[in-house]
């Protein structure tokens, strides 16, 4: 039987929604503008357009925000050609592609146990917390055994990618995302890193791929703080799918109102 969300992924193809002139390329600079936008960036679709298209730079925009859309672009792209070969999903992948995320951006640390960069892609050599009184995420020194067993695991998962059913690839997006986030193996760009790499799956097996809004942060937090409270992953894909059907719905309506269908 399907489901809502596969239904509503049926109309929007039938309408050619993402058969119309350059789909690929705005949908991906919508995809970078509204995860830069969940940490803190004001930069709007058609300004990312601008800037990316014509290497103009936005007035009244930090350069901080600029550099934060403008890395996260070729995070993208590099994350794209990946997708199209399939290749392995690795840690070393996962690195390069954090350091492309925070290349103008990431911070240098200097701890104890050694320096670090979050420009570099290096894993945290320290302890983070998810705000004050909030659980602690693991260990650092735990994280690097912990990340490679995570890309292992999730690489046999996708070998199987062909036997499963939309919602079942979309699962596998949604859970990855949430355990790369809960692994949290940056001491930045780690919410960026997970939706690269819910999308990269999203791209890889063509689906249509997720955006989180900044209006859905909030809920968006929460639906991963109570996931990894209760260690129930159903109310993330919850969050996810309901969030997926609605953007759906209103990209369906919006272009059917626009071409005068009933």
């Amino acid at each position: 039987m399907m489901t809502t969300l596969g239904k509503l992924i049926d109309r929007y193809r039938e309408l050619g929604i993402d058969r119309q002139l350059d789909y690929d390329k705005f949908y991906l600079y919508s995809i970078i503008t509204h995860s830069t936008a969940i940490e803190g960036s004001t930069i709007t679709e058609l300004e990312n357009q601008i800037m990316f298209d014509d290497g103009i730079a936005i007035r009244g925009k930090t350069i901080v925000e600029q550099n934060m859309n403008l890395d996260l672009k070729a995070a993208y792209e590099r994350m794209l050609r990946y997708a199209a070969t399939h290749a392995d999903i690795t840690v070393e992948r996962l690195k390069e592609l954090s350091a492309l995320t925070m290349k103008n951006t990431g911070t240098e640390y200097h701890t104890a146990l050694g320096d670090f960069s979050s420009a570099a892609g290096d894993l945290r050599l320290l302890n983070v917390s998810a705000g004050v009184g909030g659980r602690s995420y693991m260990s650092f020194n735990k994280v690097p055994a912990r990340l490679k067993d995570f890309c292992d695991a999730l690489n046999v998962r996708r070998r199987c990618a062909s036997g499963m059913t939309v919602d079942e690839l979309y699962d596998m997006s949604f859970d990855a995302h949430y355990t790369l986030v809960t692994i949290h193996p940056w001491a930045d760009g780690n919410g960026r890193m997970a939706r690269l790499l819910m999308n990269w799956l999203q791209f890889e097996y063509g689906l249509i791929p997720s955006r989180i809004f900044a209006d859905e942060k909030e809920d968006y937090i929460k639906a991963l703080v109570a996931t990894r409270e209760s260690g129930d992953l159903s109310i993330f894909r919850r969050f996810m799918t309901d969030t997926m059907a609605a953007r759906l719905s209103h990209d369906i309506k919006a272009y059917e109102d626009s071409v005068g269908e009933d």
